[in-house]
């Protein structure tokens, strides 16, 4: 009985590491897209809201919060990213798949500009939150 649940919770846990590679790769190729010309604006401003979301340290929802506080790792962010695909071209997105692959075997890129933009946007952010408070 035990062996079964524990074999369970191991394929469980499988699918979700398979999965969240699967969302990390999309959010590589969506990053890459965003950077292209041929990509509409509204789908780089999409893209970017999503990728810097996925990337920032803080959540919609904390999760603390029992239960909703996973919601937005496990609904919201993929929706967020399901939404982008849908407004990339397909061929394009494809490409941006491939270059991601190779891309990110080597080592995870470090874009500097961006890390800083969203760490001034959460200090902008926070500094106006305690200002309301005090």
């Amino acid at each position: 009985m035990i062996n079964k649940i524990i074999k369970r919770l191991k394929i469980t846990f499988n699918n979700l590491k398979i999965n969240i590679n699967k969302l990390k790769r999309e959010i590589n190729a969506l990053y890459l897209a965003s950077k292209r010309r041929d990509v509409p604006w509204y789908s780089k401003l999409v893209i970017l809201l999503v990728v810097g979301y996925a990337l920032s340290p803080l959540d919609l929802i904390p999760d603390f919060i029992p239960i909703f506080g996973l919601i937005d790792d496990m609904i919201l962010l993929p929706l967020g990213i399901a939404f982008a695909i849908k407004l990339v071209p397909s061929d394009i997105l494809n490409e941006c798949r491939k270059q991601a692959e190779n891309m990110f075997k080597e080592a995870n890129p470090k874009n500097w500009f961006a890390g800083s933009i969203i760490i001034f946007i959460w200090i902008v952010f926070l500094t106006y939150i305690l200002m309301k408070l005090f």
